[in-house]
């Protein structure tokens, strides 16, 4: 496949079709064909960057309520190498890759290594070509799924982000929080908190705190949905 075909393929049209072909073009391609004229690293730290700004823009508003450290994590998981090169196989970008007969023959278009580079590659030559908000559109629908499969599997987030994940997944709406109770002398506060997702779930926690009353909801939401089980081995894991 030509990366012509592949910007053809997945939708992209590149005006200047020479940053497409350069961000398929792996350094033991142009070891052997002196006549390209640059490999794809330096557009690889292009992409890189912005990809770190895409994703943290686009979870900073999907996710308004979901706290730094979480969010810096979910960041993390979006753009990690094998997730960069799972949305490359996804696109088929080993099959337009330019390498080295030696990278070639060695494996290098299953390479997760190599695949990421030429995924981050391929976004920094979108970005020069046709701005961030180019690549905010092609991203958002990946970003989506990944940050689905995460909930899913439920491996890093606490269970008020959790349940926030799955609300805005399944039903594009944000968890209400409600203290209801405040009990007890100054020093041994107990808070009693409300969760509520719409009509669809509702859900009371008590804590130390109202965060940690708010925690204990959501643990319990998660509980009536049938999440919190799977959230729990995570956590232990």
């Amino acid at each position: 496949m030509t990366p012509e075909e592949l910007g053809r393929r997945v939708g992209l049209a590149f005006s200047n079709l020479s940053l497409l072909r350069r961000a398929l073009t792996h350094r033991s391609y142009l070891n052997e064909h002196p006549e390209a004229l640059e490999d794809n690293e330096r557009l690889e730290f292009l992409g890189d960057a912005a990809l770190d700004f895409a994703s943290a823009a686009w979870l900073y508003n999907r996710y308004p309520e979901m706290d730094e450290g979480d969010l810096t994590r979910l960041r993390s998981a979006l753009v990690r190498t094998e997730q960069l090169a799972a949305f490359a196989r996804e696109l088929g970008l080993g099959e337009a890759l330019l390498l080295g007969r030696g990278e070639e023959v060695s494996g290098g278009r299953e390479r997760p290594a190599l695949l990421c580079d030429a995924f981050e590659a391929l976004i920094g030559a979108l970005f020069l070509d046709a701005g961030i908000e180019s690549v905010m559109r092609f991203m958002e629908p990946r970003f989506r799924r990944a940050a689905d499969e995460v909930l899913e599997k439920e491996a890093l987030l606490d269970p008020r982000s959790v349940l926030q994940m799955w609300a805005q997944a399944e039903h594009g709406e944000t968890p209400r929080y409600e203290t209801v109770d405040a009990s007890g002398p100054d020093h041994a506060r107990e808070f009693t908190v409300e969760v509520q997702v719409g009509e669809i779930v509702r859900a009371q926690g008590r804590g130390r705190s109202k965060q940690e009353a708010a925690q204990a909801a959501a643990e319990e939401a998660l509980a009536e949905i049938g999440l919190n089980q799977g959230w729990s081995a995570a956590q232990e894991r």
